[in-house]
């Protein structure tokens, strides 16, 4: 083995002893030294794409469990064996004979399995392996991320097509489930490096703008943070300036349209207080003390971010509306901070993070920090939920898809009117908030108030809105709710209660709108979908002579639970209360809603444009009877609705 490759293995394999032997016990050093010592035996005549010995790979994966994610003795054996199985003649049950059970289904969960023939691809059947391992034990998918970071970390050396493919894999997969695990720098760090391969040549540019802004912004920095150190206590404060990655910059630039230098939030100022997180198994029994008592006060870090926000916004001017109080409300991957703008000297709103050492560390951390057994399981319940959530009306790729976009969303956080702190995803309307309360509240939504206003229950919330839900127990979801929500649990209810609908397979004319109980013919698509006609309807009639093999006999029946939109046109002589005696017939006796109602009178002769639902074809002939039994009313008739 060339000699520098012995002397970078041996440095490599010496630090992760260091930092294991500081946390675990003596006995299980000795087994993570065994482990090792297997690994290096079984991978040693393979080597990597880059020509370096294979052990090199899982000993980077190791320090990565064990220095960035601080686990404990078998997840760190499980990532220097991780290769093992799946590369060499070794089986999970060597494995299992020599670390025991926990190590093999440590093991086992990430080595990807040998099929003859995957359910839809082996990508699929990999990532359905990986998220199936939470239900066990989330460490799993901690050594699978530590993996795919070591890997993404040497890409350099794969053909583009290979670094396409597994810069692709990284971004779809990898970089969500990392965010969902409240692992920051490790999702930062994926979608950088998938960014990089991906689009090297944007990556590039974008890398350039931010080191020349390093070098031309140093100075006017400098100004601000000297002032910053004046004001504050820096002897428990550090100050750091945070330039965020070229993809998180290039994914603003995308949203906003603007360019580099337009783009705002290109870095943030980041003040770090005290309050620092003491591993129990210190030796230091003061710190532990301290610590201890700190954590049992939970209003001491927002107490000291408070203290610092004050400080600053007596000498510097606050930009209305840039609070963010993630330390009350956290993100929903675990993220505190307490975040505001500042008016510089120079004219420029500078972003500022207010952070104790526990929220930077936790951020780095995820659900792997403060690993109690409680936290970890409120982590993995919530986990789990999302999963069934998508799974339930999705498989493969789309259930992929699901699962992706749901742990990449934002999330903001509404209140109930009692102050309960509901967190959804950033776009989402009264209707997931509905759901998310209770599956009956959803159902039979009818109006939200936002903030003490009256508002349709399909307005996109923001975050801090207090929400509350008007029902009515006779109300059933419209067929256009699935458009207006965003969650899995809301689409989950809907989609089972439009499903159980019979009506809802098909589309109707959108010339002559059929109504159940309407004499119709259907028409079979390409697509499998199938279209309502009325049998006169002119279009209906041009496609039976063009495409008759397509025609469907179909009943279309009435469901009470679905309403359709109807116009009609009122004609008549006007006079004292017309109007009223209208509404009174169309709500009162007929028990209809209306939802749009035009008049315009001229001398005298009244013309009434009235759209409401009906639930049938006869519903709406008993509504036009109804309204042309009213004194002064010549004609009514139905109209199409544009």
């Amino acid at each position: 083995m060339n000699d520098i490759y012995t002397t970078r293995i041996s440095e490599s394999i010496e630090s992760l002893f260091a930092n294991m032997e500081q946390r675990i016990a003596a006995e299980d050093m000795q087994r993570v030294r065994d482990a090792y010592a297997l690994a290096a035996e079984a991978h040693k005549n393979q080597r990597r794409k880059t020509g370096e010995p294979y052990i090199i790979h899982p000993i980077a994966v190791a320090r990565i469990v064990a220095e960035e994610l601080e686990l404990g003795a078998n997840p760190v054996i499980a990532a220097l064996l991780h290769d093992v199985v799946e590369d060499t003649m070794y089986t999970i049950e060597d494995i299992r004979e020599r670390f025991g059970d926990d190590v093999a289904f440590l093991v086992g969960v990430v080595t990807k399995q040998k099929k003859d023939q995957y359910e839809k691809s082996k990508q699929v059947d990999n990532y359905r392996q990986i998220l199936a391992s939470v239900q066990y034990d989330v460490r799993a998918i901690l050594i699978k991320l530590a993996d795919r970071l070591h890997n993404m970390r040497t890409l350099d050396s794969m053909r583009p097509d290979k670094q396409m493919k597994i810069a692709g894999e990284t971004d779809y997969f990898y970089a969500p489930l990392a965010n969902r695990l409240g692992l920051y720098h490790i999702k930062s760090e994926l979608e950088n490096l998938s960014f990089r391969y991906r689009c090297p040549r944007e990556y590039a540019e974008i890398d350039a703008l931010i080191c020349n802004e390093k070098d031309s912004n140093a100075i006017n920095l400098r100004g601000f943070i000297d002032k910053l150190e004046g004001i504050l206590n820096t002897d428990n404060i550090r100050i750091e300036v945070c330039y965020r990655t070229p993809y998180s910059i290039w994914r603003k630039m995308q949203t906003t349209g603007c360019d580099y230098y337009h783009t705002d939030g290109r870095y943030y100022i980041r003040l770090v207080y005290g309050c620092m997180y003491i591993p129990e198994e210190s030796e230091n029994e003061t710190a532990k003390a301290i610590w201890r008592i700190l954590k049992s006060n939970a209003h001491f870090e927002k107490t000291s971010a408070l203290h610092i926000y004050a400080q600053l916004t007596d000498v510097f001017k606050e930009r209305p509306g840039s609070v963010a109080n993630y330390i009350d409300n956290p993100k929903e991957n675990g993220y505190q901070s307490f975040h505001v703008k500042m008016l510089s000297d120079q004219g420029v709103w500078e972003e500022v993070h207010i952070s104790s050492e526990r929220m930077v560390r936790n951020s780095r951390l995820g659900c792997a920090a403060e690993r109690t057994e409680a936290n970890v399981a409120q982590w993995i319940e919530k986990f789990k939920e999302v999963l069934r959530d998508v799974a339930y009306h999705s498989k493969d790729v789309d259930y992929m898809d699901g699962v992706t976009s749901s742990f990449y969303n934002d999330d903001i956080m509404v209140f109930t009117p009692k102050g309960k702190g509901i967190i959804l995803p950033k776009g989402a309307t009264a209707l997931d908030f509905a759901y998310e309360i209770h599956s009956e509240i959803g159902r039979h939504a009818v109006y939200a108030r936002i903030n003490g206003k009256l508002m349709s229950v399909k307005t996109v919330l923001h975050r801090g809105d207090c929400v509350e839900i008007g029902m009515d127990e006779n109300s059933c979801p419209d067929s256009d709710w699935i458009d207006y929500v965003h969650t899995y649990k809301a689409k989950r209810h809907l989609r089972s209660y439009l499903s159980s609908a019979s009506n809802i397979e098909y589309e109707r004319c959108p010339h002559c709108h059929p109504l159940p109980g309407d004499e119709v013919i259907g028409f079979n698509a390409e697509d499998g979908s199938i279209t309502l006609h009325k049998r006169n309807c002119p279009a209906a009639i041009r496609m039976a002579s063009q495409q008759g093999d397509s025609i469907l006999a179909i009943e279309f029946k009435e469901d009470g639970c679905f309403l359709y939109p109807v116009r009609v046109q009122v004609r008549g002589v006007d006079r004292y209360h017309l109007l009223s005696d209208l509404i009174d017939c169309i709500t009162e006796r007929l028990h209809l809603s209306i939802n749009k109602l035009m008049t315009e009178t001229i001398d005298r002769i009244v013309v009434c444009s009235i759209d409401f639902t009906v639930h049938s074809a006869s519903e709406l002939d008993s509504a036009i009877k109804s309204i042309s039994a009213i004194k002064g009313i010549d004609e009514v008739h139905r109209v199409d609705i544009e």
